[in-house]
Formats: structure tokens, C-alpha cells, sequence
């Protein structure tokens, strides 16, 4: 019974027009700022697909969210779908393709069996496929006993000034714990993954560093107290720390905890370098505390300095569910509806399906470790390739992404009689 279900959708797949769906999203540029754009389609095609009580509201002035739902015939479970509406930037872009099918970076071109365009995998085709499974299910004359939810939010990007601080599903998490909208029972926040299914996450923060000392004229050094030479020390302390972190644990789907310095700058005139600052960020596994991992950071560079007249100052930037940054997530991968899931995709597209964790952060910790609803990554889209100038989806993917999606729908939720 596994894969007749999924040959009844296929057989009544739109192709054309959940091509054209995709196509239509990509043409939408929705930069991280700018969601309103994208949002104003999702609005046309959420209630052309029969989604109700359809509503928007701004999470920030003139930046929206939008969140709809399908109700079933009762006795079910609720199933959500949610994705972010916001894309990072296009710079240079146009000049990378210049000449070619590819150059405007929201055309959405079709080429050799792939979309190509800015937020195509990150993460369009997840939201689209979403969108288009609704349809199938109808076209196939399959109804459902649950309930169906939508929400689609912005400022999950990182990169543009002021933005990417999760505003939009702070807002939709507040609205859930208030009551105005309705909590799921399971959740697919529609990251790319391949078709893989993700239900573990990492953690994160990213931790700026100011180290200050004294300049002086480079003849009389004695005189300064030397900044880049202090931060010499403090970067040789953390990749030490950085390989004891590694060592001490490896989850099984994610791997190992590290930092890694991104940035140094420092100097700059013909003198002793009175101040250094340097960037790093730091993975954790599910179970790490964040408070207590930028604390060890913080130990361990206040011990590298050995200089009493050095100073040294830590900011965390990219606070999201945590105010230092994002915390980890994990959720059984042997829940019934991961399995159901895992079956769905790889009935619709064989080797696909498989449980994996997420190398990245998004927002699935904000359903499993704030509202406490499980919830997992799936979506068509290679994360690879995203933030890229070669993001693309292959339309087999995205295609039977959506009869996964559709199959899912159906076993999770149950069919009416």
C-alpha cells in the first residue's frame, strides 16, 4: 500500500502548473526586508487553494507574515507547514552571469531540468511544494481528516543591516502562545534537505571580540601594550578549546561541536596595534548550553591574556531564540510521524527520505525547545548550492516533493471517508 498511494498522486500532478507556481515565487524578490512582495503572491495562492481564515500581520512596520488553514472533517491531527519568506541578497549576481539565461536572478529560467534563481532551494520550493500538495490532494479527490496549517514568515536571513534576528516567527510563536493561532501538532518547516528528513538541528552564536591595549611608536614599544600580539595568544587558547570541544561528544547526526574564528583585523599604522578585534562562531549539539558555552570562551580568553593593562569586551550579535544566538534542537527520530514522513518521501522518490541532521540553524527550535511541538526539516533543494550564485532546484525533486508532501498530508492527517 506504501506506493500506491503516491502513484494516485502522481497520476494527477498538475506538472505544468506547479512549475509555473515555483517560477512565479522565485520572480518575487523578497530580500530579506522586503517579504511583503512574495507575501502579497502567497496571499492570492493560499486562498485559490482553498486555505481559510487566511491572515496577515507585521511582524515589524511594512514586513509581514502570513499564516492560513485548511480544516478537515475532524478526528485528526494538525499538521503544519511553515518556511520563511525572505531570501539573502543578489550582489553580484547579475554580473557573475552577465550574457547569459541566468543573469536576471529572478527570472526563475529553466534549464537542462532545473529552476535556477535566488531562493529557489532556500527555500521557495519548500513553501511551493507545500502550497501545490494541497492541490494535489484535491485533484486526487483525497480529503482529510485533520486539520491542515500554513505559515509563512520572514527575517530569517542573516546579512542585511538590522535584520535576521527571527523577528517573524518570534511574532508567530507569541501569536501560538496567546491562543490566535492554533498550535500544531506536528510541524515540517520546509528547509532544503535534498528530500532528507532532518528532526536534529545545531546550535549556535556567534561571539565578537574586543581586545584593547596601548599604542606607541614602534621604536619604543615597551612603552605600548601590544593588542595583536595578545590576540596571537587568544586564538592559539581557542583552537585549543575548539579541539577539546570536539573531543568531548559526537552526536550521531550532527556531528561534532567546534568554533571556528571567522574574522581578525587589528593594526594599521607604523606603531604598536592598540586594539584587535576578532569574530568566531561556535556549533553546539542538542543538550549544550549556550550560556554555559560563551562563558568557557569568555574564561578562556581572559586567561590567554596575561597582560593586567589589556582589556578585552564580548558581544553576541546574532541572538534568536537565545539572546546569544540559536539554540539546538532534536526530537526523537523514531516518532511515528518522522517514520511516516521518511516512507512518503522515499515512496515518491526512491533514496530519498533517509533521517539526517540539519548543518545548519533555522527555526525548528522555536516549535521544539519553546512551544514543545515536534517538529522536523523536509523540503526539495540542496542547501549546498543556496546563498550561491548557482542556487537552483531540479524540477524531479521539487515534482516529487510534492507528492511526498501530498502523501504525508494524507497518512498523517488520515483521509475521510
Amino acid at each position: 500500500m506504501t506506493g500506491d498511494l503516491e502513484q494516485r498522486l502522481r497520476a494527477a500532478l498538475d506538472t505544468d502548473a506547479a512549475i509555473a507556481l515555483l517560477r512565479a515565487a522565485i520572480g518575487r524578490e523578497s530580500v530579506t526586508g522586503n517579504e511583503a512582495n512574495f507575501v502579497s503572491l502567497l496571499d492570492r495562492e493560499m486562498r485559490s487553494r482553498g486555505v481559510r481564515n487566511v491572515r496577515r500581520a507585521d511582524f515589524l512596520p511594512g514586513r509581514p507574515n502570513i499564516w492560513g488553514e485548511r480544516k478537515g472533517a475532524g478526528d485528526g491531527p494538525r499538521l503544519m507547514f511553515i518556511g520563511h519568506t525572505d531570501t539573502v541578497h543578489v550582489a553580484g549576481w547579475r554580473e557573475h552571469w552577465a550574457g547569459t539565461e541566468r543573469e536576471d536572478p529572478f527570472g526563475a529560467p529553466v534549464i537542462d531540468g532545473r529552476i535556477w534563481g535566488r531562493g529557489a532551494g532556500d527555500l521557495k520550493a519548500g513553501i511551493c511544494s507545500s502550497l501545490a500538495a494541497l492541490s494535489l490532494l484535491d485533484r486526487a479527490g483525497i480529503r482529510l481528516k485533520g486539520d491542515l496549517a500554513f505559515a509563512f514568515v520572514g527575517d530569517e536571513e542573516s546579512g542585511e543591516k538590522g535584520t535576521g534576528i527571527s523577528a517573524g516567527i518570534r511574532d508567530l510563536s507569541a501569536r501560538v502562545e496567546a491562543g490566535e493561532v492554533e498550535k500544531p501538532d506536528f510541524v515540517v518547516y520546509v528547509e532544503p534537505t535534498r528530500l532528507a528528513v532532518y528532526p536534529a538541528q545545531i546550535g549556535f552564536f556567534i561571539a565578537d571580540i574586543g581586545i584593547t591595549g596601548k599604542s606607541a611608536y614602534f621604536g619604543v614599544p615597551e612603552l605600548g601594550r601590544d593588542a595583536l600580539k595578545a590576540s596571537h595568544a587568544v586564538m592559539s587558547a581557542l583552537w585549543a578549546h575548539s579541539d577539546a570541544v570536539s573531543a568531548r561528544a559526537e552526536h550521531p547526526l550532527i556531528g561534532r561541536g567546534f568554533l571556528l574564528i571567522t574574522t581578525l583585523t587589528g593594526g594599521g599604522f607604523i606603531a604598536v596595534p592598540e586594539e584587535c578585534r576578532l569574530s568566531l562562531i561556535r556549533k553546539l549539539l542538542p543538550g549544550e548550553s549556550l550560556d554555559e558555552a560563551a562563558k568557557a570562551i569568555e574564561d578562556v580568553v581572559r586567561a590567554a591574556i596575561a597582560d593586567p593593562d589589556i582589556s578585552v569586551e564580548f558581544s553576541y550579535p546574532a541572538g534568536r531564540d537565545h539572546p546569544l544566538g540559536g539554540t539546538a534542537s532534536e526530537i526523537d527520530a523514531g516518532l511515528p510521524e518522522v517514520g511516516l514522513l521518511c516512507r512518503s518521501v522515499a515512496a515518491a522518490m526512491p533514496g530519498r527520505g533517509a533521517v539526517e541532521g540539519a548543518p545548519f540553524w533555522s527555526e525548528s527550535s522555536f516549535f521544539v525547545n519553546r512551544l514543545g511541538v515536534p517538529a522536523v526539516y523536509c523540503a526539495p533543494g540542496d542547501i549546498r548550492n543556496c546563498h550561491t550564485f548557482e542556487e537552483h532546484v531540479v524540477i524531479d525533486e521539487y515534482l516529487a516533493g510534492i507528492v511526498a508532501f501530498a502523501a504525508f498530508m494524507a497518512r498523517y492527517c488520515g483521509v475521510a471517508d
